[in-house]
């Protein structure tokens, strides 16, 4: 073929495939077209559908609430109804009791006219009485020559002798019957409140006994050459006895409470085993300490018992320490106890405070435990720290009036005064011999503690010796003789003392260094 050939061909070829596009592209339009139109068709059947099923979810919730509404009308409705009906039966209620006023009102009238009616009978009957009294008086007062007033006066002359007459016989007869009665009833009370406390017969003395298991502990308790004895001496103030006494030792000293640290460090020392001079004042330490804490439990556990509520801390902690006291041999706490229990029954029988009086009862002796003692009698500084802490007025002069240093403004106050007189001078309850002998021992060690330098004191064996330790830093050696000596000689002319007394200076110095 030549070239002119096959390009007809080609061209004509080029020509039959646009041509074939073209149709293939018309085709492909419509069909598109149709099935475009088909998805149109279906989406507004759907459109209309759901349309018509929203209509009937309206119309149906339309319908809900119509009946709902509907419902709560007729609720209301109802109510209404029954709420007319009471105001109706009210209405019938209130008219029916109107007529009962009603005829009541008139059933009063016809009675206070009846009664007016009766007055005025009255009072023309009283009138005629009158009439005739006044014609009785003038016939008597021309039979007797007198008038009405001199008779009168007369009469009440004579009356008047023989009532003063008969009231002065009536008034005598009283006084002394009130004397008589007053005077058993006094006694009773008395009676009655000391029978209804039961008391112990507490007499304290100088001495404690330690017990422990064998004689072996008591060359441990000494040390060697007495070391370890001399270190529990030196810190708790009390004189240790070790002698033939099979299993025991005895710790004297007038201070309860030192014996007590005494006794409770040495228990704590032979229960652990270990006995050296540091070891015994640590133990001594933290004795005190617990001690300290079983003071304040004391003082809670009496005022619960007692039923005394608010007590200031500082006084709970004064009335734990009176265990530890003694009054002319009588422990002092049981003698407060005592002394509350009484007051509380007297004050129940005289009709006064029973809280305040077994308060008043209880604090009246706090005067006699200070930390410090000033020279103040015992009455007058107890109503001065109960003043300090806020007690009531009436309390405070119950304490201070026990012993009459002040006087007495309340009731309470001679109650407490009655009741100390009767818890302490039962027989047995106290030794006076017993209270000089720790007076005289107290005035020994307040005499040494008056010296500069001096940091403790201490008096064992009966007073006979007295130990004085002093800060190494203030004193001497030569000043501590001649410390030893101006206290002899100050001893020697101030007190009244049986025997000697020998002072015996400590002056002790310590280098203490932690090794880290």
């Amino acid at each position: 073929m030549d070239m002119s050939t096959i390009l007809i061909i080609t061209v004509m070829a080029l020509v039959g495939i646009g041509v074939g596009v073209l149709i293939t592209t018309s085709f492909l339009r419509k069909a598109v077209e149709k099935k475009a139109m088909l998805k149109l068709q279906e989406a507004e059947v759907k459109a209309e559908a759901l349309k018509n099923e929203k209509m009937l979810q309206a119309k149906e919730k339309f319908l809900q609430l119509k009946t709902e509404h509907e419902k709560t009308i007729g609720e209301k409705n109802q109510q209404i109804l029954s709420a007319e009906n009471r105001i109706k039966q009210k209405e019938q209620g209130l008219a029916q009791k109107t007529e009962q006023v009603q005829r009541k009102d008139a059933e009063l009238d016809a009675v206070r006219q009846n009664m007016t009616n009766q007055l005025e009978i009255i009072e023309k009957k009283k009138e005629e009485l009158e009439k005739s009294h006044r014609r009785q008086v003038e016939q008597l007062e021309k039979i007797s020559g007198l008038s009405a007033e001199d008779a009168k006066g007369q009469l009440v002359e004579s009356l008047k002798a023989e009532a003063r007459t008969e009231a002065m016989v009536l008034i005598k007869d009283v006084v002394d019957e009130a004397k008589l009665t007053a005077s058993k009833e006094a006694k009773r009370v008395v009676i009655q409140t000391i029978q209804r406390v039961a008391t112990e017969h507490a007499i304290e003395n100088s001495v404690s006994v330690f017990h422990i298991e064998s004689d072996e502990m008591k060359g441990r308790i000494i040390g060697r050459e007495g070391r370890n004895i001399r270190a529990i001496e030196a810190a708790t103030g009390i004189e240790i006895i070790v002698d033939d006494t099979p299993e025991a030792i005895i710790l004297s000293g007038f201070d309860p409470v030192r014996r007590e640290i005494a006794r409770l460090a040495l228990h704590q020392l032979v229960t652990d085993g270990r006995i050296h001079p540091a070891r015994v004042e640590e133990v001594v330490e933290k004795v005190k300490k617990q001690l300290e804490e079983e003071i304040i439990e004391t003082g809670k556990r009496t005022c619960i018992d007692l039923g005394i509520h608010g007590l200031h801390p500082e006084l709970i902690r004064m009335v734990g320490r009176m265990k530890y006291r003694s009054s002319y041999g009588q422990n002092l706490l049981q003698h407060s106890r005592e002394v509350a229990n009484l007051c509380a029954i007297m004050a129940t029988e005289l009709g006064l405070n029973v809280k305040m009086a077994k308060r008043a009862g209880l604090l009246h002796d706090i005067g006699k435990v200070p930390d410090n003692e000033p020279e103040l009698p015992h009455a007058i500084l107890g109503m001065k720290l109960a003043e300090q802490y806020k007690e009531k007025p009436e309390v405070c002069n119950a304490i201070g009036a026990h012993h009459d240093e002040v006087e007495m403004t309340t009731l309470i106050a001679p109650i407490i005064q009655v009741c100390d007189a009767i818890s302490g001078a039962r027989p047995g309850a106290r030794r006076e011999i017993a209270e000089q002998y720790i007076k005289r021992l107290k005035d020994l060690e307040n005499l040494a503690l008056s010296y500069p330098g001096v940091e403790k004191t201490y008096a064992i064996q009966a007073g006979r010796e007295l130990r004085v330790i002093v800060g190494s830093e203030k004193v001497t050696d030569k000043d501590a003789e001649k410390l030893s000596f101006d206290i002899a000689q100050k001893i020697q002319t101030e007190m009244t003392y049986p025997g000697q007394v020998k002072v015996t200076v400590i002056r002790e110095t310590r280098a203490v260094n932690f090794a880290k």
